[in-house]
């Protein structure tokens, strides 16, 4: 049985990419609702909180706490607090957030070719 990466080829479409900027890459969008949340930032934006609780109703409050906080670690998105009462935070994507959008359409693309029809 031969390697793996004898099998699978990488694009060498970008020149100086290496495969640890790839891996960077795929670290911050790793997590189960990370590119869920990036999706609904790219549909709407800017979002508040409980709009986003809303939108994926199967993450817990602590885990999209946690998802969104290492997002904006990350600069992809940005945290806004308008200094009111109640206070009210909006989040809204990084220049690099919407950056994602051509890898999500082409996500998009594929789930809905590879999804079977009714």
């Amino acid at each position: 049985m031969g390697s793996t990466d004898k099998k699978v080829s990488v694009p060498s479409g970008r020149p100086g990419c290496s495969i640890d900027q790839v891996e960077r890459a795929l670290g911050i969008l790793e997590g189960r609702w990370k590119l869920l949340i990036i999706h609904h930032l790219l549909v709407r934006q800017p979002r508040r909180f409980s709009d986003l609780e809303r939108a994926i109703p199967r993450v817990t409050q602590k885990m999209l706490i946690q998802q969104l906080r290492a997002l904006e670690a990350d600069g992809v998105v940005r945290r806004i607090v308008y200094p009111e009462l109640p206070p009210h935070v909006e989040y809204e994507l990084t220049e690099a957030g919407v950056a994602l959008t051509p890898a999500l359409n082409a996500l998009h693309d594929w789930a809905a070719d590879s999804c079977p029809g009714p």
